[in-house]
């Protein structure tokens, strides 16, 4: 099923998150259970807005930006800020997937609800 990137959440953006690290070729294949907790844990997610200098920004009150510049690519993402208590990393996932997929990515069918 397709997702809008911006509507992703939870379980759904976690697997898209690990969908955009995912080596294909490899023995091990991409398994739901399996996903780290990218958007809700910082020590998961941290790690991949430093190495792809993905920029957070705050206006107060209102959302968390993020920012990921390449060449002359552009991705921004905004999240209320009071979505959940990590919004600024689900900006900085959903970025991070926009970036590698564009505005819509599959996802499994057991995510749906996710």
């Amino acid at each position: 099923m397709k997702m809008k990137t911006n509507d992703l959440t939870d379980a759904a953006l976690d697997w898209a998150v690990a969908k955009c690290l995912f080596v294909p070729g490899t023995a091990n294949s991409l398994v739901v259970s399996e996903v780290k907790p990218y958007s809700s844990e910082w020590a998961h997610g941290g790690p991949i807005i430093e190495r792809e200098c993905i920029e957070l920004a705050y206006r107060v009150g209102v959302n968390w930006t993020a920012t990921r510049v390449e060449g002359s690519s552009v991705c921004e993402v905004t999240v209320p800020y009071n979505q959940r208590s990590s919004a600024q990393l689900i900006a900085a996932m959903r970025c991070y997937v926009m970036s590698q997929y564009g505005d819509e990515i599959e996802i499994p069918d057991e995510l749906k609800g996710e």
